[in-house]
């Protein structure tokens, strides 16, 4: 991901505010989201952003439309994951934004949407991924009443068949028998 998907000139941006449109593409997805369990399907996704200029600050709200996959937590078939979310955020220069002295950091509320520009030009991939990764469930299930991956089905000869283990052999007093 060297090349930027989703940059804007600051030179274009005024206190007036500009509208964007944006391609989001599975390939793009497919890079960013490449250390993630998810990935995109083979649909276009779109984001569309107001930007203005605030001072040196650029504020960006707008919404993100994608659609992912990931494997059912389940039984491991593909889930679709449509993402229809509302984006804001709060861009400062790199050099006006506080580092962390200390190792353990504990970020305030009104820096959790915030990031860093260069000064020159704005790019949103980071806030992108950042929203796709949200919009991600923690365990993606294709339906509530999923039952999950079952073995084969056995015939009951070949059960009858199957030797004990040895090591297991003494359990076989506890069951019941018929």
């Amino acid at each position: 991901m060297s090349s930027h998907e989703f940059a804007i000139p600051v030179a274009d941006l005024d206190a007036s505010g500009r509208s964007y449109e944006f391609s989001v593409r599975p390939t793009w997805v497919r890079g960013a989201l490449e250390s993630h369990e998810a990935t995109a399907t083979d649909r276009e996704g779109k984001l569309v952003v107001r930007i203005s200029k605030s001072g040196s600050d650029v504020v960006v709200h707008g919404r993100l439309q994608a659609e992912l996959t990931a494997p059912c937590a389940r039984c491991l078939k593909p889930v679709v994951i449509p993402v229809d979310q509302e984006v804001s955020a709060l861009l400062v220069p790199r050099n006006k934004l506080q580092t962390p002295k200390e190792l353990e950091y504990e970020f305030a509320s009104d820096e959790a949407d915030t990031f860093a520009y260069d000064g020159e030009t704005v790019v949103l991939d980071e806030l992108v991924r950042d929203e796709l990764v949200l919009e991600t469930p923690m365990i993606p299930l294709c339906s509530e009443d999923c039952p999950g991956m079952s073995p084969p089905p056995r015939a009951e000869s070949e059960a009858a068949e199957r030797p004990v283990d040895p090591r297991l052999a003494p359990l076989l007093a506890f069951k019941p028998k018929n």
